[in-house]
Parts: structure tokens; C-alpha cells; sequence
């Protein structure tokens, strides 16, 4: 195919992933009860599944921390068209995420043609491993990092004369980045094959700068999670499982292109 061709061919997969995207965002801003009601302001309800779980834990350790009876904070819109822009918006956003495997299915069906056939076959479950990586990495975010940041940053005073009334806006982004963020550094692994795959990095290079990482882990669950030694350590666990995960997946690509390296000979 020339070049034109190519731009053609990857012009018709972004149309059909932005429609697929569109749909989605439709029946979202139909739902908009469900949506807001219980997805969207779930974490700001005393009764959220997360809260009565770190209830029960803490009271079981003796303490008495996220049992409470209603949250010290109210959300707002002062804007008149804050909550229609919220409710598209916040549509689109549903839309991406939902359709995150059939935007992946488009990726892939427009660079496996260039791909060699052993190629094909390794790579085959990108898509559903990636999907469920994503997915894994937004209720992760969902149930982990925006109750306890809501918990935190909706209960933090500078002063009793101050009053937390968010904008909807503003809440609705909190949300939006924990769930987004988390699914993103889910994918780590998948980063962590594609770049070893191309040779830009190996098992030993990862091991080298483990210390390195740690530091960056722990700095981006100071970032987006409460500044509290707890939360930082229940956001840095599982990011630290998914680097030793993906040492371990560099290895594997590493033994295997070795391997065909030793056939070819």
C-alpha cells in the first residue's frame, strides 16, 4: 500500500472507533440517572461499598475510622450551563472508557497487517489482556483512590469559618483523573512488552533502576492519592506487583526472541 493508502485505511478506523465512541456517549447521556446517581456520586455517599469495608477493617483493629453517617461536604453548580456541560462531557468520557476494547481492536487490525505471522500469533491476546488491564486499573481507581481522596480532601479544613461546597466541576475531575489515571498505569505491562519487543528495554535494565521506580511509584501515589502514609501504601502495592509482573514479561520476550534467534542459526 503507498502512503496514501495507509492514511486512508487508518482514517476509516479512527471514524469507526470515534463512532463506537459516540454510541456509547449516547446511551450514557440517556442514563443519566445511573450515570450521576450511582456511579458518578457513589464515592460520595457514606453507605459506598469502599467506606463500609474500611469501616468494618478498622473496627475490627479497634478503630473507628470511615464510619460516619454523612459527608462534611456539599457539591454544587454555579454555572448555568455547569450541569448540562458535566452531563456531556461526562457522557464522552463513558463512551472512551467502554469502548476502550473496540478501540483496541481498531489499533490492532491496522498494525497487524504489518506484522510477520509468529508475530501475529504471540501477540493474538493484546487485546484482551490490555482490555482487562484497563478495566482492572479503572475499578481500582474507582473503589480505591477517589473514595479515599473524597474522604480526605472532603473532610480537610483550614478553618472551621470555611465550608466545603465543591463545584461540580471540580468533583467530577477528581473522579474522572483517579479512574482515568489507574487505567492507564495498568497498562504498564503492556508498555513494558512492546518496548522490549522493539529492544529499547531489557529485564536488566529494569532491575537496575527497581530502585528508581520505586521512587517514581511512590511519588505518583503521593500525587494522586491523600497525603497519608496508608493511602500512598495501598495505591503503591499493587503499581509494584505490575513492575515485578513486567520484569517477568521482559524476561519471556527476551528467552523467546533468543530462541528464534537459535532456530534462524
Amino acid at each position: 500500500m503507498s502512503f496514501l493508502d495507509h492514511l486512508e485505511e487508518l482514517r476509516w478506523h479512527l471514524i469507526r472507533s470515534t463512532l463506537a465512541v459516540v454510541i456509547v456517549a449516547v446511551l450514557a447521556f440517556i442514563f443519566k440517572s445511573f450515570i450521576f446517581d450511582v456511579l458518578i456520586f457513589g464515592p460520595s455517599k457514606p453507605h459506598f461499598a469502599t467506606y463500609r469495608l474500611f469501616c468494618n477493617v478498622s473496627r475490627s483493629l479497634g478503630m473507628d475510622s470511615f464510619c460516619f453517617q454523612e459527608m462534611p461536604f456539599s457539591i454544587q453548580s454555579r454555572t448555568m450551563s455547569g450541569q448540562f456541560s458535566a452531563h456531556m462531557w461526562t457522557s464522552i468520557y463513558a463512551g472512551i472508557i467502554i469502548a476502550f476494547p473496540y478501540i483496541l481492536y481498531e489499533f490492532w487490525k491496522f498494525i497487524s497487517p504489518g506484522l510477520k505471522e509468529k508475530e501475529r500469533k504471540t501477540s493474538r491476546g493484546f487485546i484482551l489482556i490490555a482490555s482487562l488491564l484497563f478495566f482492572l486499573g479503572v475499578l481500582f481507581g474507582y473503589y480505591i483512590i477517589t473514595p479515599l481522596s473524597i474522604n480526605f480532601l472532603g473532610s480537610y479544613q483550614v478553618s472551621e469559618e470555611v465550608i466545603n461546597q465543591f463545584d461540580l466541576d471540580s468533583y467530577i475531575s477528581l473522579v474522572r483523573t483517579s479512574v482515568l489515571a489507574s487505567g492507564i498505569i495498568f497498562e504498564l505491562p503492556i508498555i513494558i512488552y512492546i518496548l522490549t519487543k522493539i529492544g529499547l528495554l531489557t529485564p536488566e535494565i529494569l532491575k537496575k533502576y527497581r530502585k528508581f521506580a520505586l521512587i517514581i511509584v511512590l511519588t505518583v501515589s503521593a500525587i494522586i492519592t491523600p497525603p497519608d502514609v496508608a493511602s500512598q501504601i495501598i495505591v503503591a502495592i499493587p503499581i509494584l506487583i505490575l513492575y515485578e509482573v513486567s520484569i517477568y514479561i521482559s524476561k519471556i520476550v527476551i528467552r523467546n526472541q533468543k530462541k528464534e534467534q537459535k532456530n534462524v542459526a
